[in-house]
């Protein structure tokens, strides 16, 4: 892994490198190294939690007139799993990560749950390394875009949420359902298969680490097939 080079993307350098290495540093490298204690899950904890207070004041700020309703639905539009990936593969984070071969091989680098958990854990490095400020101004910097689609109503919370709406536009009841295709993997990391069914015909097909995430790319996958 450069660092530097990652430090020139991310427009943050590290005064203590070692958190970003942990940072960047997926628990299935430290299996097959036999290291111990050194992968990025304590800093993914920090990380959540700073990311949800800087994102709530930006949206604070930035929309000064809306109800806590509002300010809450439009906050979990951006603190999920589906904007922290996206971020992540604008950023290429899957390139610099220190990965197990095993899940490597099995496309870890793409998957949304570790580029998320990996984006939380840079942002605890950065608060760990340089304060809430420096940690705030990575945030409000890498999901500026993101952040100004959710106040403008313009993101929308899932891509199941997104076709649920689509199919309901066009004026027909509509059954949509998840159904499982299959199960693979030792329990502690099953990949699921899913497929999206509405009305009796297949409209996408995904997979995932989680139930959720392989519907959540069933969606996406339908969408981009442009034909709903």
């Amino acid at each position: 892994m450069n660092n530097l080079e990652f430090e020139n993307v991310i427009g943050y350098s590290f005064q203590n490198p070692e958190y970003l290495d942990r940072a960047l540093t997926h628990s299935s490298y430290n299996k097959e190294m036999k290291t111990h204690h050194m992968d990025n899950e304590r800093l993914e904890f920090l990380g959540d939690a700073f990311f949800d207070a800087i994102i709530s004041v930006e949206l604070f700020r930035r929309m000064g007139h809306v109800t806590e309703g509002k300010l809450t639905k439009t906050r979990a539009q951006v603190v999920c799993e589906r904007s922290l990936a996206e971020t992540a593969r604008r950023l290429n984070v899957g390139k610099y990560i220190n990965m197990g071969h095993g899940e490597d091989s099995a496309g870890g680098r793409r998957k949304d749950s570790i580029l998320a958990d990996a984006m939380e854990a840079i942002i605890g490095a950065i608060f760990l390394d340089g304060g809430y400020e420096a940690a705030q101004k990575f945030v409000v910097s890498a999901f500026d875009e993101t952040i100004e689609k959710a106040a403008a109503g313009k993101l929308f919370s899932d891509y199941k949420s997104e076709i649920q709406e689509l199919l309901q536009a066009k004026g027909r009841a509509v059954n949509i359902t998840y159904e499982i295709d299959r199960e693979e993997g030792p329990a502690h990391d099953k990949t699921f298969y899913v497929r999206l069914v509405c009305n009796g015909q297949v409209l996408g097909r995904g997979s995932g680490k989680s139930k959720k995430e392989a519907e959540q790319n069933a969606a996406r996958a339908a969408l981009e097939r442009g034909e709903i």
